[in-house]
Formats: structure tokens, C-alpha cells, sequence
């Protein structure tokens, strides 16, 4: 399949805002994907959007589980069956720009990279951009995405050629993503980015940006109970957290 690019995307009553999601890979420049989408049973009217979308497209498969197992399981029911080389991550509320995967494609092809991300925007839930950015930084080791969780999941694409295909979510009901990243990352792993705009977060009421005290202890609690950093790390790592999560919203 050369360099098929798997684009995963779990789904949960995003009928407001999946559509956008979905049009978004529709239009990339890149045209060597294919997506999946994994609906965790939905009780409004996403399915019904997302079949009305996809019966004139081949390329994108939805995924229907019979129980609400939450996100974890829906990311990985995906990548059970993912073909592609490359998996790229992209939450059902969130959009890319239409050149992010041949940029960010090129940029690992070129420089032989495991795991890339890119700087992203904000959305309101009209669409609307809040001139709000995330930079990325050039290089994420294990220590300092523990400082910096710098990551976003929907920027995100990893290598199979050079990761592996076996990683999968921890059965978490939030942060599997950041988990996933401190346990790749700790395997000796580094991740890339490409400071370019190419993906955008839809802020809005369920949206774990939007969550931010919540968000704050899901990862002290991530550091010190998950990973065992004991109390010493835990409370070093999470004072760089909260600093650096202030700082991306200024």
C-alpha cells in the first residue's frame, strides 16, 4: 500500500461536528488514505450524518460497536484493522488543514521521523478561528513531554515502519492519548514538529480543552498513579505541566 496514511477517528454523538471533521479529509492534497471511523453507539444522529457522507466514498469505513466501551476502545477497534503505514489521529469535532498530511508526510519521509505533530488553532463551535495558536516545538523526549504535553492528538501521525504496529490505547476514559505518548516516548522515542498551522480545536462545553481544571488533575493523577513517578516526580513534572498549559493559552 506504499505510504497509505490510516486516518483513525473515534466518534461519540458528534452530530454537530462531524461532517466538518469527515470534509476536512476529503479535501487533503495528500490522496493515498484511508479512514475509519469508530462510532462508540451514538445516541443522536451521528451515524445517520456520517452513512449519508461516506456511501460515495470508498475510502472511509465506519465501525459501529455493539456497547459503549468508551474512547480508548474505539481508537483501538480501529487500528485493529488499520492498513496504512502511517496513522494519523484526528478527534470527530476537530479539522485539519487541507495540506497537513503531504506536509507532514514529506517532513517524516524526509528526516526518517517516528512520531510527528504540528502547532494547531482554536474553533469556536460555529468554526469560527479564536486567533489562538499552539505552537509545537522541534523535539519531544520522554522527560520533556512529561513537562510539556505538548502533543495534540488530532496533530499527531506515528510511523508504523518505525514504531510498530502493537501500540494500542490504554482502556482509559480520558488521557489514553497522553499516555500513549508518555509510554512511546519512554521507549527511547522522540517526536518531531513542524511549526505550521495544519490542524484546529473546536472549543466548546464537552471538549476536554475547555475542561481545564479537570484536564490538570487527570494528569497529576496520570503521573502519579498510572506511571508510579512517586511524589518527588510527580509534583516536579506537573509544576513544568501547569506552567507550559498556561502558557499555550496566552
Amino acid at each position: 500500500m506504499g505510504n497509505l496514511v490510516t486516518v483513525v477517528t473515534p466518534c461519540y454523538n458528534s452530530e454537530k461536528f462531524i461532517a466538518s471533521s469527515i470534509n476536512s479529509v476529503l479535501s487533503q492534497t495528500y490522496s493515498n488514505w484511508e479512514m475509519i471511523i469508530v462510532d462508540d453507539c451514538s445516541t443522536d444522529k451521528s451515524v445517520e450524518i456520517i452513512e449519508s457522507i461516506i456511501k460515495n466514498h470508498s475510502k472511509i469505513k465506519l465501525v459501529k460497536l455493539l456497547k459503549n466501551t468508551g474512547v480508548a476502545q474505539a481508537k483501538n477497534a480501529a487500528l485493529n484493522i488499520a492498513n496504512g503505514r502511517f496513522v494519523a489521529f484526528l478527534d470527530s469535532d476537530d479539522i485539519w488543514h487541507s495540506t497537513k498530511l503531504e506536509k507532514q508526510i514529506s517532513f517524516m519521509l524526509n528526516k526518517n521521523i517516528p512520531i510527528s505533530f504540528t502547532s494547531y488553532g482554536l474553533i469556536d463551535i460555529y468554526g469560527k478561528n479564536k486567533k489562538h495558536i499552539v505552537h509545537s516545538i522541534e523535539k519531544v523526549n520522554y522527560t520533556d513531554y512529561l513537562k510539556n504535553t505538548i502533543i495534540g492528538f488530532s496533530t499527531s501521525i506515528i510511523d508504523t515502519k518505525l514504531i510498530g504496529k502493537e501500540f494500542r490505547f490504554n482502556n482509559m476514559r480520558s488521557r489514553e492519548d497522553t499516555d500513549l505518548w508518555i509510554r512511546l516516548l519512554k521507549e527511547g522515542n522522540c517526536a518531531y514538529g513542524i511549526n505550521n498551522v495544519l490542524s484546529y480545536y473546536r472549543i466548546h462545553s464537552s471538549s476536554m480543552t475547555s475542561n481545564k481544571a479537570i484536564a490538570s488533575f487527570q494528569v497529576w493523577d496520570l503521573y502519579f498513579n498510572r506511571h508510579a513517578l512517586g511524589l518527588i516526580k510527580s509534583t516536579y513534572y506537573f509544576i513544568f505541566y501547569i506552567f507550559n498549559a498556561i502558557k499555550k493559552r496566552t
